[in-house]
């Protein structure tokens, strides 16, 4: 489990595929206090550690992660939103968040705040999902890349986050631009009540 609050961006350095999984090896500060078998959130997707040596770690990504997410788009060089497992003695900071990714979405704007910036983003809009929680609500919670944000303006298939400097800054929020592809986790709240609603 984890909160939506990014620790740092990780750098991959090496990309492997073996059938119809990707091999990711990246680079970050924490490197040397991860383990094997460790959990760890990487653009929202929870992967867990399978090696680590020369100052760098790999995780694993299965066809249907690659199917849901942005990961099989990296390149070596990109920058990946990384976030550990949540200790459960801190204060949570952010949201639930499962590491779940529940499908991509497009950066369709990018505006200036004076000071924030505004991005919007379109998703595939499909009833059945809808009707099971898969929507955006005004001021609730989603995850973009890993990072819990607060939705502004939603419609049935878009919305907005404003990021502040900081979250512009130490996120790969600096890379987003129109046309990029995010990955998107739903608040599990709304999931939870999508459902419980079909049984009364």
């Amino acid at each position: 489990m984890f909160s939506g609050i990014i620790e740092e961006f990780a750098t991959v350095v090496a990309i492997k595929k073996d059938r119809e999984n990707i091999d990711f090896t990246l680079r970050c500060s924490f490197v040397d206090e991860l383990g094997i078998d460790q959990s760890v959130a990487h653009n929202g997707v929870c992967l867990t550690v399978v090696r680590i040596e020369d100052g760098a770690y790999t995780v694993t990504a299965m066809k249907e992660t690659l199917d849901r997410s942005n990961l099989g788009l990296l390149e070596v060089g990109d920058k990946v939103n990384v976030e550990r497992s949540m200790l459960m003695n801190g204060r949570l900071d952010g949201h639930i968040v499962q590491g779940h990714v529940d499908e991509t979405a497009r950066c369709i704007a990018v505006e200036d705040a004076q000071g924030s910036t505004y991005f919007t983003f379109e998703y595939k809009m499909d009833k059945e999902m809808a009707r099971n929680g898969y929507f955006t609500v005004d001021k609730g919670s989603v995850t973009v890349n890993g990072v819990s944000l607060t939705v502004c303006n939603p419609t049935s298939n878009t919305f907005q986050v404003a990021i502040i400097p900081y979250t512009f800054e130490h996120t790969n929020f600096c890379d987003i631009k129109v046309g990029s592809v995010v990955n998107l986790e739903f608040d599990i709240i709304g999931k939870y009540i999508a459902r419980l609603q079909q049984f009364s």
